[in-house]
């Protein structure tokens, strides 16, 4: 059974979990913990005798498959959904630079051209090189301004006048393009997306299977160590391990050689 048949068979249980019961997996990624409990089902299938005669519901054993299909379906489905909605912070990223670009561009262009007019120079170095991303935006329009008034100056600089236009278009462009980019970030930051609702509450589905199968295990094959790693999450144990680890002292050229 594929995934997206996981999930649709899962998802009146997955749905009804109330807000109080749903769990978030801040300490793990979503695909590993999908992974460490499907080697989880091929143990426990295994051990499946002395975990249900420590009270385990065998059912919760078998229904793991269909637990993990379910939130890797609904996983892909909220991250396909966050990939839509940061489309236009993509989109920002990859045209800001030039629009940046020509601003630095532009700024130059006019300091050299306006070197004799003070008055021209005054306005020129009123424009901050550094500023938000809504200056720059204002800074483009005010530029392609200034040039079209100047362009006698412009001219004698061989100076590309298209770049005018250009300036007055991005900055058009650039605005509507960093409003539809505080817009998601500001839909992000409010309530929670009914996909990220439903993968947090798939994964719950699963954890709770996964947390009583761990129960059981490390009860029943707590004086076998070998038996007993299957049932702790080997991320979790690397990662702990990793926290555990000191730096190593860094030692002077008198300590290497020793204190007498």
């Amino acid at each position: 059974m594929k995934k997206r048949e996981y999930y649709e068979k899962k998802l009146e249980v997955i749905s009804t979990i109330e807000d109080s019961r749903i769990k978030k997996p801040h300490h793990i990624p979503v695909p590993i913990y999908i992974k460490e409990a499907s080697f989880l089902y091929e143990f426990a299938k295994d051990d499946k005798e002395p975990l249900m005669a420590a009270g385990l519901d065998p059912e919760l054993i078998e229904d793991l498959p269909q637990r993990c299909g379910a939130l890797r379906e609904a996983e892909s489905r909220w991250k396909n959904q966050r990939g839509n909605m940061n489309k236009s912070a993509r989109k920002w990223k990859k045209k800001s630079p030039g629009a940046y670009d020509l601003r630095k561009d532009l700024l130059a262009s006019f300091l050299y051209a306006f070197r004799k007019h003070p008055d021209l120079l005054k306005k020129v170095r009123a424009i901050s090189p550094i500023g938000s991303h809504a200056r720059m935006i204002e800074d483009l329009n005010d530029l392609s301004l200034l040039g079209k008034d100047n362009t006698r100056l412009l001219e004698a600089i061989k100076f590309d006048l298209s770049l005018l236009d250009k300036a007055a278009q991005t900055s058009r462009e650039m605005a509507v393009l960093l409003d539809e980019k505080d817009r998601e970030r500001e839909r992000e930051r409010g309530e929670p997306s009914e996909a990220k609702k439903i993968r947090d509450q798939a994964y719950t589905h699963l954890k709770e299977a996964v947390d009583e199968i761990l129960e059981a295990g490390k009860f029943v094959f707590r004086q076998n160590k070998k038996r007993l790693r299957r049932y702790a999450s080997a991320y979790r144990r690397k990662t702990t391990g990793k926290k555990k680890q000191k730096p190593k002292k860094k030692t002077t050229k008198n300590e290497d050689k020793g204190a007498g």
